[in-house]
């Protein structure tokens, strides 16, 4: 009653690392609220997902194994969270903000009326008071978002209505062991009495994954071009620098509205957060909405004309002058000096 619940997305036996990401973050949220935090794995031959699951602090793991269930489809999978959840009333649930959490979200919370905050990059605990109605909302979920664009950012409440549903970005949680040799317990579900015939009248006839071309995410080096490389063909400096180095290429959003590169490889809280070792800046300027999607590496070197750009405040080094200079000069001493 009133625990912490994390959907898993599962692929191959695999649990997803948007999953893993949403546990290491409900396992803290979970404490700070001293209640449970228990996983939902629904699909098929799910033997291995509570070794996967229990390091990150799952208390109980709630196991719908069967294999009419994977791969995902709509129907079924709401339908038998949506029992769940009404049998175990939890206060808060949490999904990816993927293409199966856009989908499932929506579909639970409208049937349980519970509101759904969508791509939120953080989660908190904290109060609220309605001053007009005299009341003091306690331990309530903070559902942060960007709005308009990215240029503001959101903090969402639900005081009433339960569970407090929310979706979030890959990448904006650390993905973090709470203690490898933690063991929650697993409780395995008859999914038949969660489900109906009526939920299988889709089905999936083939399917196609294709991988992405581009592993910005787990780079451990990323050079980021913003506007200020100047066009498409300025970006080419940017892919030289980053195969000489062994670097995976970034944008602003800038520079991806402009057309200087494709939006798969946009870094921001309207593209891909990361956290690499090292993040080389090229022409960005440092709008809040892009910092938000990088700060969190371990060191960041900026190259900008401009001594003010507000990048330059979180650089751990700064190299003022015109990137169409600086650059060339990088590839040539990188060459010279490493074997």
């Amino acid at each position: 009653m009133n625990n912490l619940f994390v959907y898993l997305e599962i692929e191959n036996g695999r649990v997803e690392d948007v999953s893993l990401e949403l546990l290491t973050k409900g396992r803290s949220l979970a404490n700070q609220l001293e209640c449970r935090l228990e996983a939902v794995a629904i699909g098929s031959a799910l033997d291995t997902v509570g070794e996967q699951v229990f390091p990150y602090g799952v208390d109980v793991l709630h196991r719908f194994d069967d294999a009419r269930l994977h791969p995902y489809t709509s129907l079924p999978h709401t339908s038998i969270l949506v029992k769940l959840f009404k049998e175990e009333q939890p206060q808060i649930a949490l999904m990816g903000a993927t293409s199966i959490g856009r989908d499932l979200g929506p579909r639970v919370s409208s049937a349980l009326f519970s509101g759904l905050t969508a791509d939120c990059t953080s989660l908190e605990i904290g109060d609220h008071e309605e001053k007009k109605a005299g009341k003091t909302y306690r331990n309530l979920l903070y559902q942060i978002r960007p709005a308009f664009g990215g240029n503001i950012v959101a903090t969402i409440i639900n005081p009433e209505n339960r569970p407090q549903m929310a979706t979030v970005r890959e990448g904006v949680m650390k993905k973090e062991i709470c203690d490898a040799n933690y063991r929650g317990e697993t409780v395995s579900h008859d999914a038949g009495k969660y489900v109906s015939d009526a939920d299988f009248v889709v089905g999936v006839i083939e399917r196609h994954i294709e991988a992405s071309k581009v592993n910005i995410k787990g780079a451990p080096i990323i050079v980021s071009g913003g506007y200020g490389m100047g066009s498409k063909e300025g970006f080419g400096l940017l892919f030289d620098l980053a195969h000489t180095i062994g670097a995976e290429v970034g944008a602003s959003r800038a520079a991806v509205d402009a057309g200087f590169c494709e939006h798969e490889r946009q870094i921001g809280q309207t593209g891909v957060t990361v956290r690499p070792k090292l993040y080389i800046a090229c022409g960005i300027s440092g709008q809040i909405q892009h910092i938000a999607g990088m700060q969190d590496a371990s060191m960041i070197i900026a190259i900008n004309n401009d001594p003010a750009a507000p990048i330059n405040a979180i650089a751990d080094y700064v190299i003022t002058g015109d990137v169409e200079t600086v650059i060339p000069k990088m590839i040539k001493y990188y060459k010279k000096n490493s074997k």
